[in-house]
């Protein structure tokens, strides 16, 4: 029995030798046995090196290329989804072509604007307000009289600074107009105390309607914020327009829109010439058409800018350099010149007359010291803005059929007697029969005499509403007439007073009249 345990012992020894080597080290320790590892090869590990993320570097607003986004980004107010803004937005969105001409209107006065409301630490959707006022068109104007870019009436503008004359309107100045409104704004957001739904609602009707609303429903217990408010149909419109659009700028990707960029970068320069100038020669020493520059300077009414010292421009950036180079190269000859050569017994003064000008006016663009000049003298003529601007008006002159359109209430005879002609007369020009019944709209034909085109194709008749208050001389004020023309319009008596609800027939600039 020992033998087969021993034998076993044995084997397992053998067993074991087979497997390793091991070799006995002289140590401290006594028997110790260090087993020799297997040759295998070994595989260098390569290094995990991690790729260096991309630094993302977030643009400021400033920063940002289109000036929509530039808004966007920091426009805070919380545009609330109910009904109205829903109705307005939806409206937007399946209207784009009404946004792609705004923007197209917009694109030199955005940038302008926005850099006014930052200044001045407004909220951002106040650059978008041009959008609901006038579509952003400088040359709006409505049936209340408002006019331009902020649809500011003659009232609030002269408060706010704004002159008007017949040479000029600071309303449609988009400069000084932006101030004024940017100033009324600020100036309404304090009246209550910080609300700006309320202050942009009395922007609208005025601050007197909106706080006779916010009392009425104090007074009745209930809410006294914008949306409970009872205002008229416009004024309670006018806070979800501007909140739908504002959406859509915010998330033009959610709801699949697209509105042309404008560039974040100033495009417009105000230049002060220091002299009365004619727009069409300002247009060519900039190197621009002249429509273009009417429509960055809609204020200048006569199609030259003002004799009172209101005479600065605003010009493409790209083009003030020409514009100044252009005018110092023609000796500031600002207005249309003439060139004339003296000749016997002609003086300053018989110059001047002849070519509707003025003396100094002649000493200082040929730079004159004293009214000495003699025989065969070259002298540069300016001709005065008046007389530009009649000529201009004649020039105007052609004979066409002048036409009229039928409002409600009109007869043959109202027609006939207000336009100095006689019934006979129109059914002959129309092909009327004696018992033809007019129709609101239809077109009359008046006359094939001699009309100016001016007023042919540049004014429309509107149907105006006479509120409390108005008188005859306010009307006039409000549309740019005269209180004679009002009367000759509607066949008023010196002495007849105007009644609240009266409706008169007024002729203003359709140009003008906000689409």
């Amino acid at each position: 029995m020992k033998f087969k345990i021993l034998l076993a012992s044995v084997l397992v020894i053998a067993g074991c030798q087979t497997t390793k080597e091991t070799t006995q080290v002289d140590t401290n320790q006594q028997n110790t046995v260090v087993e020799q590892p297997i040759n295998t090869p070994v595989v260098p590990v390569a290094p995990i090196v991690k790729k260096p993320q991309p630094v993302v570097v977030k643009l400021t607003p400033q920063q940002q290329q289109d000036v929509w986004d530039r808004i966007a980004m920091q426009i805070t107010t919380k545009i609330p989804n109910n009904k109205r803004v829903q109705y307005y937005r939806n409206w937007y969105l399946n209207n784009p072509r009404n946004l792609e001409i705004i923007a197209q209107r917009a694109q030199p006065f955005l940038y302008y604007i926005t850099e006014q409301v930052e200044k001045r630490g407004m909220p951002l959707e106040l650059a978008l307000l041009p959008i609901v006022e006038s579509s952003f068109d400088p040359h709006a104007y409505s049936n209340m009289a408002a006019a331009g870019l902020w649809q500011i009436i003659p009232d609030t503008g002269r408060r706010f600074g704004l002159k008007q004359n017949s040479w000029y309107d600071g309303r449609r100045d988009v400069v000084k107009s932006t101030a004024a409104a940017l100033n009324l704004l600020e100036y309404l957001n304090k009246k209550f105390d910080g609300n700006w739904q309320q202050a942009l609602a009395a922007y609208n009707t005025g601050e007197g309607r909106v706080f006779s609303a916010i009392r009425k429903n104090r007074e009745a217990g209930k809410p006294t914020d914008y949306w409970a408010l009872d205002l008229p149909k416009e004024t309670s419109s006018y806070v979800p327009k501007l909140y739908a659009v504002a959406d859509i700028i915010m998330h033009p990707k959610k709801y699949g829109f697209h509105i042309p960029p404008i560039s974040n970068k100033p495009v417009i320069e105000v230049v002060k010439p220091g002299v009365q100038m004619d727009l069409a020669i300002a247009a060519e020493f900039a190197g621009i058409s002249t429509r273009e520059l009417k429509d960055l300077n809609p204020a200048y009414r006569r199609g030259v800018t003002a004799p009172n010292g209101l005479n600065h421009l605003l010009l493409p950036i790209k083009d003030v350099k020409r514009f100044k180079r252009e005018l110092a190269q023609n000796r500031n000859a600002s207005i249309i010149t003439h060139h004339h050569r003296v000749k016997a017994g002609e003086s300053l003064g018989l110059i001047a007359k002849r070519y509707h000008s003025s003396i100094i006016a002649i000493q200082k663009i040929n730079k004159l010291k004293t009214t000495n000049i003699h025989i065969g003298q070259s002298l540069t003529i300016p001709t005065s803005p008046i007389s530009l601007v009649n000529r201009q008006h004649r020039a105007a002159i052609n004979v066409e059929a002048q036409h009229y359109v039928v409002q409600s209430g009109d007869n043959l005879w109202s027609i006939a007697r207000q336009h100095k002609t006689s019934i006979t007369k129109l059914k002959q020009l129309n092909r009327l029969s004696k018992n033809t019944i007019l129709k609101k709209g239809q077109r009359l034909k008046l006359s094939t005499a001699a009309v100016t085109k001016i007023t042919a194709t540049k004014h429309k008749t509107i149907i105006y509403k006479v509120r409390r208050g108005d008188s005859l001389s306010v009307i006039a004020q409000r549309y740019d007439v005269s209180v004679a023309e009002i009367k000759k319009w509607n066949n008023l008596a010196s002495s007849k007073y105007i009644k609240q609800g009266q409706q008169l027939k007024l002729v203003i600039d359709k140009r003008k009249v906000k689409a």
